[in-house]
């Protein structure tokens, strides 16, 4: 049975979102506030998060952002009124894997949930330790080295980091990354693909005179030895 994190302060809406998944055994555990959420999450092994943007101690997106800085893998979709892209992008920049916006029928929140869940569970069951050249990353323990030497990323930065060490000598469009690591399906317009990129590059190849990711002109990134 998979146990769920519901951050909602809103009575009503957690108490309909609640009756719902338990009715499609479902373990759900509220909080009301970000705190609480916080701490519930030093005790519990959540398979899946909700949180709502608007909460009463601390915005849903940067309690998501927190979240996101100790936990890479565990899904977190986002509910919100807000239903501007500014607002999405925001939350999915700050690592969430679904944005829904209020009100929605419960069925496409339990569809939603479903892929999610889906998805947990092949991540679950892929090759977890990944290497190129002298790169390698443990997706259990959240370790990146290079060269033997742990290099500290964010969690998106990890993300996308495993894209490539999963696509070797692929080029990457920027359309396939943002689907991949932000689950963005649409044109920001912005650059915000190439200065992750551009983060990334820093942190793994600064003081190494092999570079591992490169650009790919009109066309994307591809991670290959220059060797």
């Amino acid at each position: 049975m998979a146990i769920i994190c519901l951050v909602e302060d809103e009575q009503k809406v957690a108490a309909f979102i609640c009756k719902g998944l338990e009715e499609h055994n479902y373990k759900v555990k509220t909080a009301k506030d970000g705190a609480s959420a916080k701490a519930m999450l030093q005790t519990t092994d959540f398979d899946l998060l909700i949180l709502d943007v608007m909460l009463p101690d601390i915005n849903g997106i940067e309690l998501c952002r927190q979240i996101r800085q100790s936990d890479t893998k565990t899904p977190i979709m986002m509910l919100t009124a807000l239903d501007q892209v500014q607002n999405k992008v925001s939350g999915l920049k700050a690592g969430a894997d679904d944005y829904l916006v209020k009100p929605f029928h419960f069925i496409e929140l339990l569809a939603r949930i479903e892929a999610l869940l889906r998805r947990k569970i092949v991540n679950d069951t892929e090759e977890h330790i990944l290497e190129f050249d002298d790169l390698k990353l443990d997706t259990w323990s959240n370790i990146a080295e290079r060269a033997g030497k742990q290099v500290s990323l964010t969690a998106k930065e990890f993300t996308l980091l495993e894209l490539f060490l999963r696509h070797p000598n692929k080029v990457l469009s920027r359309e396939y990354i943002a689907e991949k690591v932000w689950k963005i399906d649409f044109d920001t317009g912005t650059n915000f693909i190439d200065v992750y990129v551009n983060y990334l590059r820093n942190k793994i190849e600064k003081g190494y005179k092999n570079k591992l990711i490169h650009t790919v002109i009109g066309m994307g990134y591809v991670l290959k030895t220059d060797k």
